[in-house]
Order: structure tokens, then sequence, then C-alpha cells
């Protein structure tokens, strides 16, 4: 089998985060547990906003969404790993490789989507309180969603097919523990002038577009915050986009420091190690970020777990 034109090997070898044996245990116990907790934080964050009606609000329905994403953009890397560890193999296929990075990369820019017509939605609430009712519909909410889900697939497919475009020949050992896009280019031993030019030019069209977008938002939060003349008026209606302003911060910058450490120090290793934060502990946070502060939320958990409600 040669998946892609003129590729010589079929699988790859993933070194992941550390090769000393002794670690192994120990990453193992400490990414299943960071795993298990985003699975049923963001499970349970779903199970709320879907079973209690006091939540069937647009900025929930968009939470519940982003916490989808979430589950499946730490599935798509961390038990491949777990499996490569328990099972003491380093093996990925090709075509394991290309299917990782289809959906890292699709769950990764519906995360920058949602969290873009997040800050939308609380741009609405806030600066057009009047009209939040007109404007957020349902029909727009449902457009809006599914307009990030095209986008992030058609993005994912086209970094994907040109992937399948490479040729790879000796060097297969990827210094990470998952296939990641920019990595994958530098391994590759045909032209990636064309792969690189279309990966750069997606993170700043789609990065940087809907990062823009949320800046713009908040800018004009804060003027509206600014006009309001009591100070329990002010702290209400910035305790409505703190949970979100803090997700947006952490991913983002998260990400931005897995790209500044590549950058600085030139080894994978620490590439890998700042992969860590965007991949598993941040939408490992995101459901605690959004239920601490929230009574809204935890009303609706008490009653999933059979807490009586106060």
């Amino acid at each position: 089998m040669e998946p892609g034109n003129d590729t010589k090997i079929s699988e790859f070898h993933l070194l992941g985060l550390s090769e000393d044996p002794e670690l192994q245990p120990l990453i193992f116990g400490l990414f299943l547990s960071m795993y298990l907790i985003t699975v049923f934080g963001n499970l349970l964050l779903i199970l709320a906003v879907s079973s209690d009606s006091h939540l069937h609000t647009p900025m929930y329905f968009f939470l519940a969404n982003l916490s989808f994403a979430d589950i499946c953009f730490t599935s798509t890397t961390v038990p491949k790993m777990l499996w490569n560890i328990q099972t003491q193999s380093k093996v990925i296929t090709y075509a394991g490789c290309v299917t990782q990075i289809y959906f890292l990369i699709l769950f990764a820019v519906s995360d920058v989507f949602l969290l873009s017509v997040m800050a939308y939605d609380r741009f609405v609430a806030i600066c057009h309180p009047l009209h939040y009712t007109v404007i957020m519909n349902p029909q727009l909410c449902g457009l809006l969603v599914l307009v990030s889900w095209i986008i992030s697939i058609l993005t994912s497919l086209l970094q994907s097919l040109m992937m399948l475009q490479l040729s790879f020949y000796t060097n297969f050992e990827i210094p990470h523990f998952f296939c990641e896009l920019n990595q994958m280019i530098q391994l590759a031993c045909s032209d990636t002038l064309l792969n690189n030019l279309v990966m750069y030019f997606s993170a700043v069209l789609l990065g940087g577009g809907p990062f823009a977008g949320i800046l713009y938002s908040y800018s004009k939060i804060v003027c509206s915050i600014h006009r309001i003349s009591s100070a329990q008026g002010k702290y209400k209606a910035f305790s409505t986009c703190a949970s979100h302003l803090s997700v947006v911060s952490l991913f983002y910058c998260t990400m931005l420091g897995v790209y500044l450490s590549s950058a600085v120090t030139q080894s994978s290793h620490a590439s890998a190690m700042a992969s860590v934060m965007y991949t598993v502990v941040t939408p490992m946070l995101n459901p605690f970020i959004y239920s601490l502060r929230n009574k809204d939320i935890k009303r609706a958990l008490k009653g999933i777990i059979g807490v009586p409600v106060m």
C-alpha cells in the first residue's frame, strides 16, 4: 500500500513526551485522569444545558456545542497516546496520522469560531439588550453554528488532502505525541511551499479573523459597561461575559505559547510540552470555568446528580 503520491512508508513513530521508561506510568496516569475529567466535565455541561429549560438560551446553546467540540478535540489525540504507552508501541499508521490531522484541524477551527460566535452573543446581550431576543433568534443561532462547522470541515478537508500529496521516505519519527500538521510538513521530502502557504494563510484568516471579531465585540462591551451608572449594574454586565473571556484568554494564550515556544527554542520537545496546554488542559478547564461562578449551571448540575435545589 502506498498512501499518497510516491510515499515509501506506511506508518510513523510517535516519540511522545518522553522516552524515559520510568516516566511512562506517570504520564499514562496523568493523561488518563485529565482525559476522564475532560470528557465527564464537558458531558455534564451538555446534559445540564439540555435538561434544564432555563438554559435553553443562545449562550448555553453555543456553550454545549463548544463542550462537544472540546470532547472530540481531546479524544483525537489522548486515547491514541494512552494506547501507545499501554502497549509500549509508538506506531501510528499513515491513514491514522492523516485522520488525526483532519479531526484536529476540524475541532480546533470549530473551537475558534464558536468562541467568536459566543463573543457576538455577549455583544448583542450587553450592547443591544432590548433587541436581544429578536436578533439572537433560534434560526440565526442554528445558522451561526452550522456555518462554523461547515467552515471547519472544509478547512480540515483541504489541509488533509494537501498533505496526501506529500512524500515521506526516510524520516518517519514524529517528535510529538500526536500528528501535528506543521511537523508533518517539515518531515516531508517533497516540495512543501504550497502546503506552507495554505497552512499559514489559513491560520491568519481563520485564527486572526475570529480573534479580531472577539476583540471588536469586547471593545464595544467595555464601552457599554462604562456607560452604566451603577456599580452593581457594571458588575452584573461584566459577570455575564467573564467566563467566556477567561476561556478565550486561556485558549489563545496557550495556542500563542505553543508557536512562540516553537519559534524561540526550535525544540520539538518544548513544542510538544506546550501543545499539552491547548489540546488537553484547556478543554479540561472549560467546564469548570463556566460552572464555578454560574448559578444556573450549578442548579442544573444539582438536578442531574439528584441534589435538592435550594
